[in-house]
C-alpha cells in the first residue's frame, strides 16, 4: 500500500517535511506527537488515547512485522487495545510492505488503508522530533498533491466523548463487581482485572455512577484535556464519599484529582514510549512504564490528605497520587503497559487486594446486622 504521490507534513510554524505515501492517499490534520518505543505499533495505534493526533514513531524500522490478525478474547480483540485506529496519521522513517511474524495476516499500510488514516515514510523522523522537543507539541498537517486541509486542534473538542462506549457492558463473571468508567480504555486493562477475579462493569463517560453498586471503581485512560470532562468529574467527587477503593489511569489520574479540587496543566510534548522512569515516593525503587498522555497533574495543588505516590525521573513531574486515609489511589502511566514494559503490573493486585479486603469487611458487617 505504498505510492510514488507527493506528500508532506506541515507543522503550524511553517516547518515541512516531505515523505512517500503510503497506507490512504488522503489529507488530515491534527496534533503531531512522537512516540519513542521500538515495538508495539499495533496497541499505540489502537491506543484512544491517540485520538485526532498524527503519531511520529521515532523506531527507524516500522511495518517488518505486520499486523495481526483480528482475534477475540472475552469479546475484545486479543493483539489490539480498542476496536479501531484512531490516529490521524502515521509518520515514520522507513516502511516495508514485506512483512514477517507468525501471526501476521495483513500489512500495516493496507490497516491504515482500511481506515482512512494516512501514511508517510522517509522522513528523519528523528529530526522532526527534535523540532517538537524544542517548540512543544505542534498542529500539523499532511498534504496530499495540491490538496490543502485546515488545522485541527483536538484539545479544543471532548475527545473523551469521541472514544467512550455509548452503552453500559459487562466483561467475565469473577467474584468482584469492578465499575469502570470508560474514557478511551485500553482492552489489556479489562484483561488484567479479569484475571484477577473480577466481573467488570464498562459504563460510559459521562454515566450516572451513584446508581451503580461495585467493590471497586476504576477511571480509565483517554484523550485530551481532562477539564473537558465535567460530567466525570462531578461524579467521581460524589464517588469519594462512598469511600470504596477506587483506581485511576493516565486520564483516570488527572481527573481523579480534578474531582479533589487538584490542578492540570499541558505538557510542553507529552510523555509517549515504554521506557519513562518513575519513582515511588519515599523509597529508592524505580520503575520503566509505558505512558501515553500530554497532560500532568499540578503536584502544589493537591489537597490536604492527597500526596504524590510517583514522579518522573526525567522532569519531576506527577505520576501518581493517593489519598493518606481512604483507598484512592491513581498513577499517570500504564501498568496494563500493553505492549510493555511489565514492571509495575503488580498495581492491579495491589488494586484487587484492596477490593477484596473492603468486599470481605463489608459483606461481614453487612451479616451482622
Amino acid at each position: 500500500m505504498t505510492s510514488d504521490h507527493s506528500i508532506k507534513l506541515v507543522l503550524e510554524d511553517g516547518s515541512e517535511f516531505a515523505g512517500k505515501a503510503f497506507g490512504s492517499y488522503t489529507p488530515a490534520s491534527g496534533e503531531v506527537v512522537f512516540n519513542t518505543a521500538m515495538t508495539g505499533y499495533p496497541e499505540s495505534l489502537t491506543d484512544p488515547s491517540y485520538k485526532g493526533q498524527i503519531l511520529v514513531l521515532t523506531y527507524p524500522l516500522i511495518g517488518n512485522y505486520g499486523v495481526p490478525e483480528d482475534k477475540l478474547e472475552y469479546e475484545m480483540y486479543k493483539y489490539y487495545e480498542s476496536y479501531a485506529l484512531h490516529i490521524s496519521g502515521l509518520i515514520i522513517s522507513d516502511y516495508t510492505e514485506e512483512y514477517s511474524h507468525w501471526n501476521a495476516n495483513k500489512s500495516l499500510g493496507k490497516w491504515l488503508d482500511e481506515f482512512n488514516i494516512p501514511g508517510i515514510y522517509g522522513i528523519d523522523t528523528r529530526e522532526l522530533t527534535k523540532v517538537i522537543r524544542e517548540k512543544g507539541a505542534m498542529l500539523g498537517k499532511i498534504m496530499t498533491g495540491d490538496k490543502d486541509i485546515d488545522w485541527y486542534d483536538p484539545n479544543k473538542e471532548n475527545l473523551v466523548a469521541r472514544v467512550s462506549s455509548k452503552e453500559r457492558k459487562v466483561y467475565g463473571n469473577g467474584k468482584y463487581r469492578i465499575l469502570l468508567v470508560d474514557c478511551g480504555v485500553k482492552y489489556n486493562i479489562i484483561r488484567n482485572l479479569i484475571k484477577r477475579d473480577a466481573k467488570v462493569i464498562l459504563v460510559p463517560w459521562d454515566w450516572d455512577l451513584s446508581k451503580e453498586e461495585y467493590d471497586g471503581l476504576f477511571i480509565s485512560n483517554g484523550p485530551g484535556d481532562p477539564k473537558m470532562c465535567i460530567q466525570t468529574i462531578q461524579s467521581l467527587s460524589m464517588e469519594y464519599k462512598r469511600e470504596l477503593p477506587i483506581y485511576g489511569i493516565c486520564l483516570g489520574n488527572q481527573l481523579m484529582a480534578l474531582a479533589a479540587g487538584a490542578d492540570t496543566y499541558k505538557l510542553k510534548y507529552g510523555h509517549r514510549s515504554h521506557n519513562q522512569p518513575v519513582m515511588l515516593t519515599g523509597t529508592n525503587n524505580a520503575y520503566i512504564t509505558s505512558q501515553n498522555h500530554g497532560y500532568a497533574i499540578d503536584n502544589s495543588s493537591l489537597p490536604k490528605q492527597w500526596k504524590p505516590l510517583f514522579t518522573n525521573l526525567n522532569d519531576d513531574t506527577n505520576e501518581g497520587m493517593k489519598h493518606t486515609v481512604k483507598p484512592f489511589f491513581s498513577t499517570q502511566f500504564h501498568p496494563e503497559a500493553s505492549s510493555g514494559p511489565t514492571d509495575t503490573e503488580f498495581l492491579f493486585d495491589r488494586f484487587m487486594d484492596t477490593v477484596k479486603e473492603y468486599a470481605r469487611k463489608r459483606r461481614a458487617s453487612n451479616s451482622e446486622q
